[in-house]
């Protein structure tokens, strides 16, 4: 009986506990529970997106990595993506998801229109920086990036994150849905204003489609991340030094 009333006693507010947890305090008569987990901090909240772009539109990119689970698989993952991307914080990603609801049409088209950007913004990443075909597709991407600046009204301003930094944040007047891209292709539109173009890299692992500014002093970065292409390739050219006397 007294278990039974440990589990009627108010429980700490938004915490449930598991169910079998509560079924096992039953049966072997123990009368305490575990503590309720502690929430994520942002800095150790596991996210199942890459973040080594260096720059947020070309994150964005590599958002469709076979690596990793696809940004604009639904409304509901490019939310997710957004998040990790401290782009929303919980509060707007929730009002985003619940007006997702309530307009499903609308939630459809962002994430068409979601698509379409990333598209554009690959061909940028991967062929802007060439003198005759990297023309066409910076025009072609300087039209998109127009396209989402001018139909999108709202506030800019700078907020303070969970961690204490600082970041610029775009809260968007009447249509939420129209200002969800706002960032990234501000981001993008950096990149031709500060002429960045050059030093877009795709990653030299022809197994790998991830994009990266290159920012170090010579210019000679190959990999998108050293713990993953890096150290396979590094690995690779050891069991070839490995064959060489055999052969």
């Amino acid at each position: 009986m007294r278990a039974i009333s440990r589990l009627a006693t108010p429980c700490t507010p938004g915490y449930a506990f598991p169910r079998m947890t509560a079924i096992s305090a039953l049966v072997e008569g123990t009368t305490s529970f575990p503590p309720p987990p502690a929430p994520p901090s942002p800095a150790t909240e596991r996210t199942p997106f890459a973040f080594i772009g260096e720059r947020l539109w070309l994150d964005f990119v590599n958002s469709d990595s076979a690596r990793s689970l696809d940004a604009l698989r639904d409304f509901e993952t490019l939310t997710v993506w957004l998040q990790a991307a401290t782009l929303l914080d919980t509060e707007r990603a929730l009002g985003m998801r619940r007006r997702a609801r309530e307009q499903p049409t609308g939630a459809a088209a962002a994430l068409v229109d979601a698509r379409r950007v990333r598209t554009a913004l690959r061909s940028l990443a991967e062929r802007g920086a060439g003198m005759n075909l990297g023309e066409q597709v910076r025009y072609e991407a300087l039209g998109e990036i127009n396209r989402v600046l001018g139909r999108s009204a709202g506030t800019r301003r700078v907020e303070r994150r969970g961690d204490g930094t600082y970041a610029r944040a775009f809260v968007p007047v009447g249509d939420a849905f129209a200002g969800l891209m706002i960032p990234i292709v501000e981001s993008a539109a950096d990149a031709l204003i500060l002429g960045e173009l050059p030093r877009v890299r795709r990653c030299a692992d022809i197994r790998c489609a991830r994009v990266f500014y290159d920012g170090t002093k010579n210019g000679r970065r190959r990999w998108c991340d050293m713990a993953t292409c890096g150290n396979r390739a590094k690995a690779a050219r050891h069991r070839q030094k490995l064959r060489a006397p055999a052969d």
